[in-house]
């Protein structure tokens, strides 16, 4: 833990507050927008496409402008703030528009700050630890997540999963995200001005870069088929896990990754980005798989393992940018934008599958691709 800078230990705090929040409405919200609301499945996809797409779009123009100008803490500031904001406000939504417009502001405040937070963690490590600092980062941001899903979990069986109670909890989110933001702007140091920046905006990827991003396709691809947590969670309701329940599924996948982040950032480190990486595109098809097999106790298992490829394959890749990249936040941002764009194809042809042609045949698909995308990166992928 020595190598980890307090700048870091700040910024994991301030994503212990901010996932606590996010936590206490992930796991309800498509119980929220299909049942409450009475929504399809396909408005469902909608939703998750649109907010895919902002938030992770963003970041390539939030990256990009980091690195020209070295701008950072200011983007990440006003990133948390939006979301802070955004959060209470789906305690007042009532049909689907609002929600995809109160979902799409909050991912673009996470859009905005997501590739500036990845270049200060990354300035503010070794280079030799990069895996390592992630890792610890993203065992804070897991922290929260998990604090807040046994928040979620407890209002539920307390008061009830009534809308009412729902809607209340959507705007209790404000305490949390509130503090993370006052220790983003009190307590993190920005990166210093190294030279004076011109006005005239360039953008450039050097050589490296470039091969540096061709390196990741096999990622974008895979993030098209497989499953948003949205879709995990309403499989989870249609099998007959109980709404109270929910929460305790997202606690299993908070869980295994709270377990496994900072073990495998060091590994990352030790063994290369190829092996790691190979183990999160298996535990991500052992996630659909079990999913496909429609059962709860499957279900559990699936969420398990839906942990395991998500923070492992995020933990690599950050990493992966961070020790080869010369421009690291544009890359960063290149990165987040592809997958933007494939993630989001990807969930908006899986809600109107699942609403068209069954939740059997769309299982089907992210199982049968995923699969397939990983057998070719055992054969083909380089790093």
């Amino acid at each position: 833990m020595s190598t980890i800078n307090k700048n870091v230990v700040m910024m994991g705090l301030v994503s212990y507050f901010t996932d606590f929040a996010s936590a206490m409405i992930t796991p309800i919200l498509p119980i929220f927008v299909v049942i409450v609301l009475h929504e399809g499945m396909d408005k469902l996809g909608l939703i998750v496409a649109v907010a895919t797409f902002i938030s992770y779009a963003l970041r390539i123009f939030s990256g990009y402008i980091a690195d020209k100008f070295e701008v950072v803490k200011p983007l990440v500031v006003g990133g948390y703030l939006l979301s802070t904001i955004s959060k209470p406000l789906f305690g007042f939504a009532h049909d689907y528009i609002a929600v995809g417009a109160l979902r799409s502001a909050e991912r673009f405040g996470k859009g905005v700050r997501a590739a500036p937070k990845d270049l200060l963690i990354s300035h503010y490590s070794h280079k030799d630890h990069s895996g390592k600092t992630f890792g610890f980062h993203k065992t804070l941001d897991l922290a929260g997540e998990l604090s807040g899903a046994l928040f979620l979990f407890l209002m539920l069986y307390h008061f009830g999963q009534s809308e009412t109670v729902m809607r209340n909890i959507f705007m209790a989110t404000i305490i949390p995200g509130l503090i993370g933001v006052f220790i983003v702007i009190f307590f993190v140091k920005d990166i210093q001005k190294k030279q004076d920046i011109g006005p005239r905006l360039t953008f450039r990827l050097t050589q490296q870069d470039k091969q540096t991003a061709k390196r990741l396709v096999f990622y974008f691809f895979y993030m098209m088929f497989a499953l948003d947590s949205a879709y995990f969670t309403m499989e989870a309701k249609s099998v007959g896990i109980a709404t109270l329940v929910i929460p305790l599924l997202f606690m299993v996948s908070t869980t295994m990754q709270s377990l496994t982040s900072y073990y495998f950032g060091m590994l990352t480190d030790k063994i290369g980005v190829k092996k790691v990486m190979g183990v999160a595109y298996t535990s991500g098809v052992f996630a659909q798989f079990f999913l496909f097999l429609q059962t709860p106790m499957f279900t559990w298992i699936a969420f398990g393992f839906l942990g395991l490829f998500t923070v492992i394959s995020l933990n690599a890749n950050r990493s992966y940018i961070a020790k080869t990249a010369d421009n690291r936040g544009v890359v960063f941002g290149l990165f987040y934008a592809c997958v933007a764009l494939f993630g989001a194809v990807g969930a908006y042809i899986s809600g109107v599958i699942w609403e068209h042609y069954g939740m059997h045949a769309s299982l089907t698909l992210s199982f049968v691709a995923t699969a397939v995308i990983t057998l070719l990166f055992f054969v083909k992928g380089k790093f």
